[in-house]
């Protein structure tokens, strides 16, 4: 009696914590890239289902090895066919995210091509305008953060931005590379539906985009960064962006998004940033930034991300040419 609850135990874990999760993703990776027809999605994502709630039905029965096998050979067939899905080259892209960001390293002198600097009226009615601008790497001060909130206190955009001397400022936004009148979701971006660009903007552009024309909550955090960590960053984002530019890859919205793209930079250039759950939640990575010291701890946290709001002053600055300026007043920097 005791070797058969034991048994049940065993065989009901293997259910819950294998076999299920796993039937999950399969019919999810089914529905949302098995797409030649929504149908065929559909279809296929539902006879998997059939197949996982079967071998789990089978591991209750003397059926189990012959259940176990036959979905482990399902599995295993699919994870094949995954494995051929290559990201595209070319794509009949959104305007907005339709080049892609490359930069060459001479010396001090960076030079990148495709600087985006749109000129915003409305999300659909806007100035395409791309840039080749050089930047000079012995001028660079500071890092600073952006957090533009779209998805509730959860979910944000995250956006750094490059300070040099004079006021110059340099941001980098890394984005899901929509087709035109696609639209972005992050269950279906988890499941190879997009790819990730990453592009160098104007704060004008991506930074005001969110405040003055989307109307986002968008907060600035002033990071403790020395300048050799900094240039060693931005290097970090030339060569990834010079590498999508050679061979794309797919965005996901788990392990490759704005925030843990960010992290795996970071580290490659030196800060020992510690895994946590808040680069996931990345709403919450103010209190993580806090906790380890990169942005203003002499006030609570809580005065430190009241004052981050820049929303205000991003309206009032709007055409302004000192917007960059304008919209950092106020803004606590641990420097």
């Amino acid at each position: 009696m005791k070797l058969r609850v034991a048994s049940a135990i065993v065989w009901t874990c293997v259910s819950l914590l294998i076999v299920l999760p796993l039937t999950a993703w399969a019919a999810l990776a089914l529905w949302y890239r098995l797409s030649t027809t929504p149908v065929e999605g559909i279809v296929a994502a539902c006879v998997f289902i059939l197949l996982g709630l079967g071998s789990m039905t089978a591991l209750f029965t003397r059926h189990r090895v012959k259940g176990a096998v036959c979905f482990a050979a399902a599995f295993g067939g699919l994870l094949i066919w995954w494995n051929t899905i290559a990201p595209p080259d070319h794509g009949d892209w959104a305007p907005e995210v339709a080049r892609q960001t490359t930069g060459i390293i001479r010396g001090d002198v960076l030079t990148l091509s495709d600087v985006r600097e749109f000129e915003w009226r409305s999300e659909s009615g806007f100035d395409e305008r791309w840039r080749e601008r050089s930047y000079d790497l012995s001028k660079l001060k500071t890092v600073d953060l952006f957090l533009s909130y779209w998805g509730g206190p959860q979910m944000a955009h995250l956006i750094m931005s490059f300070g040099f001397d004079g006021g110059e400022q340099l941001a980098w936004s890394i984005e899901v590379r929509r087709k035109k009148d696609g639209q972005y979701s992050p269950i279906a971006d988890a499941f190879k539906t997009d790819t990730v660009v990453y592009l160098a903007t104007s704060e004008r552009d991506t930074v005001r985009l969110r405040t003055n024309v989307r109307g986002e909550d968008v907060r600035l955090y002033r990071l403790r960064m020395p300048p050799e960590q900094a240039r060693a960053l931005l290097l970090r984002y030339v060569e990834e962006a010079n590498a999508l530019s050679a061979k794309p890859a797919f965005y996901n919205s788990i392990t490759t998004n704005c925030t843990t793209a960010v992290a795996k930079m970071m580290r490659a250039a030196g800060d020992n940033l510690p895994l946590d759950w808040r680069l996931i939640i990345n709403g919450y990575l103010p209190g993580y930034l806090y906790d380890h010291g990169a942005v203003v701890t002499t006030i609570p946290l809580s005065q430190v991300t009241a004052l981050a709001r820049i929303d205000d002053r991003a309206k009032a600055a709007d055409q302004s040419p000192e917007f960059s300026r304008l919209i950092r007043i106020g803004v606590p920097s641990p420097r």
